[in-house]
């Protein structure tokens, strides 16, 4: 059963299905190799990657096993970065969180406003009971968005990753129904930009 892609939209941003136009900001985005130094695959070095993502894309939505969304910034319309539930079951009604930003859109709180609105859906659309995240413990960053959103970190995976030579560890955090209906109604997206 398909799961369609929502379109969202928060204060500063919109997100949405991802279009062929997306193609060359996505590999922009995905061969920065500042900005997947953390990440558990290389940059991409083939401009073609583009076209299987976003194939990817429509290929979970068509599976129903995950939505991702393209993330537009309202003030100019420049697409900044993704973020993407996969992994959907909804037997144990679960999914899996992943995100990705330009560097140039780091530290502003489009990461946080995202998830959350992300999470939004999932829990109300989709009646999901736990979304799970993962990030390598050398990214701080993302383990602070994830903390905000109300994510508790459950463990550590050891040397899971093996990226360009380097091995990498990695922190699994969890979040469950009734904590983001705790936290969500404390939550702005002013306050934790």
């Amino acid at each position: 059963m398909a799961l369609p892609t929502p379109e969202l939209k928060t204060e500063r941003l919109l997100l949405r299905p991802f279009t062929d136009a997306d193609a060359a900001p996505l590999y922009a985005l995905q061969s920065d190799a500042h900005v997947l130094r953390y990440w558990d695959s290389p940059p991409w070095t083939d401009p073609a990657r583009s076209q299987r993502f976003l194939a990817t894309c429509r290929r979970i939505e068509e599976e129903g096993s995950g939505a991702r969304v393209a993330v537009e910034r309202v003030s100019d319309g420049s697409f900044i970065g993704w973020c993407g539930l996969t992994g959907f079951n909804p037997d144990f009604r679960s999914a899996s969180l992943g995100y990705a930003f330009d560097a140039a859109a780091w530290g502003n709180g489009y990461a946080t406003e995202t998830a959350h609105a992300v999470l939004r859906w999932a829990f109300e659309a989709l009646d999901l009971n736990r979304v799970q995240a993962e990030a390598d413990t050398r990214n701080v960053a993302s383990a602070r968005v994830l903390e905000k959103l109300g994510f508790v970190l459950e463990g550590t995976l050891r040397e899971d990753c093996v990226v360009n030579g380097d091995v990498s560890d990695s922190w699994v955090f969890g979040l469950l129904r009734r904590d983001w209906h705790a936290t969500a109604g404390r939550w702005t997206e002013s306050e934790n930009r």
